[in-house]
């Protein structure tokens, strides 16, 4: 079997999303996602220009050959272009192995180790009795596991949170729009809401929370502890993680369990942290770490030491990868949880699935390859639509974390 053909394929059906599809001389084809949100060009330049020309006339099945051909050939290595890029290639190739092997790519990986895979979902809202009602919708739709975002009082807006009421987008503008944040506001606020979301639906629901990494270590470590009353399942990016030593000083205040990594471009971002045991939860995506091969690495190690899988699922990953991200989860042994942000019907329409949701889990389907296509003629009615994503600055005008 040999690799005859691959291209890029660039849609806007309501957000981006950059696709790589892979043919062989065999018939068989492959999709893998390569959207790196707020940066799709870069990547699509990257695929076209230097990768498709190198896929040409190899054999599509010697998937560790080829990972390791992109990785260390390319001599400047990692970074989220580059390994958003290899990731692509990557669950395309899966695909097509498991499609050559007429099974789901979750046998193909070694079968599954659950029936069943739970999910949170997001419950945001602009003020506490909106973020309140969310959170009871959400317990409605049958979820277990809920990420709760609330506006702060005196920040006009708040990342993570939709705005006016409508489906919360993180790359909200052309170029970055610009937000005032307060760090006092915010940990003043966090430990009220999660009182009264625990107060009004009680300790049955698993409840998680995202900082954007906009405190400092200390700041975190405070926020954990006063957080502990409520049992969070995690708390999410407390800091930018450039430092993997400052999460010790986090770890040393409070047993709040701390998740990471959606940001993370290879194994290296998170080795210390890991074999440390600083996290719980590993959040490393699909896309953006270099694909399954990488991931599995990725999740091996972190079994050594006791930490989970806790995947990105937000809607800037398109469905290519949460159908690949499920066969992974009904897979690998150290499974914690998988993010889910519902796509809208009209990316749907663009992708079709084999993934399934009920009462608030998923099971990925019983297709060959991991079971989500692209259909091309439909992408091309949604050309790409620059997007951003916002800039914060602190009370004082100074640049902050998001």
């Amino acid at each position: 079997m040999k690799i005859t053909e691959a291209k890029v394929i660039v849609c806007c059906p309501g957000r981006n999303f950059v696709t790589l599809k892979i043919m062989t001389d065999e018939g068989l084809y492959g999709v893998g996602d390569a959207t790196l949100n707020g940066r799709e060009k870069s990547v699509v330049a990257y695929l076209e220009d230097y990768i498709v020309p190198m896929l040409i006339g190899k054999d599509p099945q010697r998937i560790e050959d080829i990972w390791q051909y992109l990785y260390r050939g390319a001599y400047w290595r990692r970074g989220p272009v580059g390994m958003t890029a290899i990731a692509a290639v990557d669950t395309a190739l899966w695909d097509i192995k498991a499609k050559a092997a007429n099974m789901p790519l979750y046998q193909l990986l070694g079968g599954r180790s659950r029936d069943k895979i739970m999910v949170y979902t997001h419950a945001n809202g602009a003020d506490l009795p909106s973020t309140l009602d969310a959170v009871g919708k959400a317990i409605d739709q049958g979820y277990k596991a809920i990420r709760v975002q609330s506006g702060i009082p005196g920040v006009a807006s708040t990342y993570g949170v939709a705005k006016d009421g409508g489906k919360y987008e993180p790359a909200d503008s052309d170029l970055p729009s610009e937000s005032v944040w307060s760090t006092e506001k915010y940990l003043n606020y966090t430990p009220t809401l999660f009182a009264e979301v625990r107060r009004q639906y009680g300790d049955d629901i698993h409840l998680l929370h995202d900082v954007h990494h906009r405190l400092t270590p200390i700041e975190a470590g405070r926020l954990g502890k006063e957080l502990e009353p409520y049992h969070l399942f995690w708390m999410e990016d407390a800091v930018p993680a450039e430092n993997q030593e400052s999460f010790k000083l986090i770890r040393q205040h409070t047993t709040t369990p701390i998740a990471v990594g959606e940001v993370f471009n290879s194994i290296h971002d998170c080795r210390e942290l890991i074999q440390n045991q600083l996290i719980d939860y590993i959040r490393s995506t699909i896309v953006h770490a270099g694909g399954i091969t990488q991931l599995r690495r990725i999740a091996d190690f972190a079994a050594l030491y006791h930490v989970r899988t806790g995947f990105h699922g937000a809607t800037d990953l398109s469905p290519i990868c949460m159908g690949a991200a499920l066969h992974f989860d009904y897979w690998v042994p150290n499974f914690g949880i998988q993010e889910h942000m519902p796509h809208s019907e009209l990316m749907e329409s663009v992708f079709s699935r084999d993934y399934q949701y009920k009462d608030g889990y998923f099971t990925p389907g019983e297709k060959s390859g991991h079971g989500v296509d692209i259909d091309e003629s439909l992408a091309k009615k949604y050309p790409y639509q620059r997007a951003c994503l916002p800039v914060n600055r602190l009370e004082d005008g100074t640049l902050w974390n998001w």
